[in-house]
């Protein structure tokens, strides 16, 4: 049963999530702010964080943050729950690594089938290669981890399973609509703009390995490859 986190101040929504997921057979454990909700994750590692933009005390914002700059929780996948639908907030929550954004109000099927549709991309299909080795980096699929010299590079899991798709294919040019189909399985609520959103985030943390500081090539109008560095 998979466990998930709701951190929101309102009472009646934490009833309505918990009702309605429960009925899907998830389990959620409810905090009322910023801080307890950060508590909670780094303790109880779930599933999934359903994350609050507006919070007393750390904002959403804030508390995605930190989730993502903590090694024993970026990979926790974060859906933002907000009041507020404008595109520059949701770049923006996307751009400190929330995997996806539902607005207030909202259908609870709907934010159930986005829970489960998030969950689906963390747990990729399994590869025939479940290690790729280039030198000194290795992208372990087994273990979804970037590996620099046995050192894990901090990825969530959009971005490892973004990353080991271009891996996968060294020099091979892979256009923003292929990314968006294989890694979000052609989902109509993300578009090719989040896509680069998570290319950018992806390479700013990969490029700070310094043997490979150019190894995702953007192809301007095409799309983006892996290239090894020779």
């Amino acid at each position: 049963m998979k466990k998930i986190l709701l951190i929101e101040d309102d009472p009646d929504i934490q009833d309505l999530v918990r009702y309605s997921l429960g009925q899907e057979g998830f389990t959620v454990q409810a905090c009322s702010d910023g801080t307890e909700g950060l508590m909670s994750a780094r303790k109880d590692r779930p599933d999934l964080i359903l994350l609050d933009v507006m919070l007393p005390g750390l904002t959403g914002n804030e508390v995605c943050k930190k989730l993502k700059s903590d090694r024993s929780t970026e990979a926790i996948p974060i859906i933002f729950l907000t009041a507020r639908s404008d595109e520059i907030d949701k770049m923006i929550g996307f751009e400190i690594g929330a995997d996806d954004y539902v607005s207030k109000p909202f259908s609870p099927r709907e934010l159930a089938a986005r829970i489960k549709a998030v969950l689906r991309r963390s747990q990729a299909l399994r590869p025939q290669e479940t290690v790729l080795s280039f030198g000194d980096l290795e992208v372990d699929f087994e273990k979804r981890q970037v590996l620099f010299r046995q050192v894990p590079v901090a990825l969530s899991a959009l971005e490892f399973n973004i990353f080991y798709l271009l891996a996968s294919t060294p020099n091979r040019v892979f256009t923003r609509d292929e990314v968006l189909d294989r890694v979000w399985k052609g989902e109509s609520f993300v578009n090719l703009r989040t896509v680069d959103v998570h290319i950018r985030r992806l390479r700013s943390k990969i490029e700070q390995v310094p043997q490979f500081p150019h190894c995702i090539s953007t192809l301007r109008g095409v799309g983006y490859k892996f290239e090894w560095p020779s």
